[in-house]
């Protein structure tokens, strides 16, 4: 799995894959936290949250959310992303777990939040791909 930052107009865009929609799910989120900090300091604990969706896009919109989210609550940046996604009927389930690293070790900057705005997930030849713009 990888990601990579790309630059927005006013925004920054994250582009990742992975050869699962887990994988992919995580590198996401990764590349979130890359867009907020550029050194990670070892520190933190990791916790677990769940989040559910009707669809996969917005699965992946409520799951950035709430890091976004577990970030304003916790006061930590939450790296080194696992998601867990499963379908079960009309409803979409995402089990993550993520390492919180304390703001008094890091020197971060605000992503403001996660927009729809050209967001897509694809599953593609050997995997999947996303592409995800955050409002700075």
């Amino acid at each position: 799995m990888s990601f990579e930052l790309r630059a927005h107009t006013a925004d920054v865009a994250v582009a990742a894959t992975g050869t699962t929609l887990d994988d992919t799910f995580g590198a996401v989120a990764d590349g979130l936290a890359a867009a907020m900090c550029e050194a990670i300091p070892d520190d933190g604990e990791r916790f677990e949250f769940a989040v559910q969706a009707e669809n996969c896009e917005a699965l992946l919109y409520e799951y950035l959310a709430d890091c976004i989210y577990q970030r304003d609550v916790r006061g930590v940046l939450p790296v080194e992303n696992r998601a867990s996604v499963r379908q079960d009927g009309d409803e979409w389930h995402l089990d993550a777990s993520a390492r919180g690293v304390p703001f008094s070790v890091v020197d971060a900057r605000e992503v403001k939040a996660v927009t729809y705005s050209e967001m897509r997930i694809e599953e593609c030849e050997g995997g999947w791909r996303a592409y995800v713009v955050f409002d700075v």
